[in-house]
């Protein structure tokens, strides 16, 4: 039996997430986990509590697809609270499964076959099956180390009569850089000229260091109708399992990725859709101490990195690090990862994954510091073994 036949042309390109693959790969290995980007440390209290609560109040059947009304009204209050936007809860919110639906039901509902979607490299790696399974083409716009900055006059090049959108995260995985509110000013003054779609994917606003300031695209004057913002209560509030998110754009958008989200998942879970009304009410000093939390951590890793012999790009935000292993000799990320998963002990991530290839990232490796203080000193330790070789 010919088994290709039933295999689907806009699957062909899809291999399994590298960086779930990780994880996969350090269990039997029992390595330190610093490549998925899940803490291992306990979520908030107050959200479990809320979460066993709304179960208990019998919070368990479908709720409205569109997300509850309590939640979507939670969120339309917290963004007028940080960033000033007026959202209308009943037409411009839709609670999704994570963010990892939000992008893609976005997506689907907004991109045909052939369109252009403008895209920076290195980027997170599910953006490129989203885009294969849309039928889109992809556009690349290369993000420069140290700093992470991309060439403007490479971005105008990139828009064309066919781009139908562009894709921003920020802060950004994997480079920890922070947009800059002139570069989203230059972005968004493209998006206008060639009536273009801008979608943000905000998953880490507010993990940020060093006086950065996270600036959604969609404050930008002339971009309230043609900004769509994807996010999630995953980072900020450490529950990454429970993939509640929500997209909010203009109604008629909004119309169209609601019901592509009906069909693909019907709703997010109810009962933690209940808890996640709770994280939308956290107070500005819960955001504070999330940010200093993680800025200790970073700076834990970058030190226990850079004893280890690694030089490291220190990030202005989200909670990766980046890293060049030229000066350890190995031929490629790969071959470089697989040895610290089952030679030391520490699982990271092949930079390669977050490149389309031809070589790119074949001497930078990505790690993760959203875990405990202990884990980190455990990774740490380990990671001297590859000076003492």
């Amino acid at each position: 039996m010919q088994r290709e036949k039933f295999r689907s042309s806009r699957t062909a390109q899809f291999t399994e997430s590298v960086i779930r693959e990780m994880t996969r790969l350090a269990i039997p290995a029992g390595a330190v986990n610093l490549a998925q980007g899940f803490p291992d440390f306990p979520a908030p209290a107050q959200l479990k509590q809320a979460a066993i609560e709304a179960i208990t109040a019998d919070h368990n059947q479908y709720p409205i697809t569109w997300g509850i009304k309590p939640l979507r009204q939670a969120i339309a209050q917290k963004y007028q609270q940080h960033y000033g936007l007026t959202i209308d809860p009943e037409r411009e919110v839709t609670v999704v499964c994570g963010s990892t639906e939000g992008m893609v039901a976005t997506l689907l509902a907004t991109v045909n076959d052939g369109d252009e979607v403008i895209t920076f490299e290195p980027y997170y790696e599910n953006y490129h099956p989203d885009l294969l399974l849309c039928g889109a083409t992809r556009k690349l716009i290369t993000l420069h180390a140290p700093d992470w900055t991309f060439d403007r006059e490479e971005m105008r090049r990139a828009f064309s009569k066919k781009t139908k959108a562009v894709i921003i995260n920020t802060p950004n995985n994997p480079t920890g850089r922070v947009f800059s509110r002139e570069d989203l000013e230059f972005i968004a003054a493209l998006c206008q000229e060639y009536d273009a779609l801008c979608i943000t994917d905000e998953i880490y606003e507010h993990i940020i260091y060093d006086g950065a300031v996270h600036v959604p695209v969609m404050t930008i004057p002339g971009m309230r109708e043609r900004a769509v913002i994807v996010n999630s209560m995953s980072k900020s509030y450490s529950v990454t399992g429970w993939r509640v998110g929500w997209v909010i754009a203009a109604p008629d958008l909004t119309d169209s990725i609601r019901k592509v989200h009906d069909f693909l998942t019907v709703g997010a879970a109810t009962p933690l859709q209940h808890a996640g009304v709770l994280a939308m009410n956290q107070p500005d000093t819960f955001y504070k101490d999330l940010a200093e939390h993680y800025v200790g951590r970073r700076d834990k890793l970058l030190g226990l990195l850079s004893a280890a012999g690694f030089q490291c790009f220190k990030p202005a935000g989200a909670y990766y690090i980046m890293t060049d292993i030229s000066q350890f000799g190995f031929p490629d990320d790969t071959t470089f990862v697989k040895h610290l998963i089952n030679e030391i002990g520490v699982a990271a991530v092949p930079g390669s994954s977050f490149f389309s290839g031809n070589g790119k990232g074949s001497q930078i490796v990505r790690f993760c510091f959203c875990k405990k203080y202990e884990t980190l000193e455990d990774a740490g330790h380990r990671l001297r073994k590859l000076t003492q070789a």
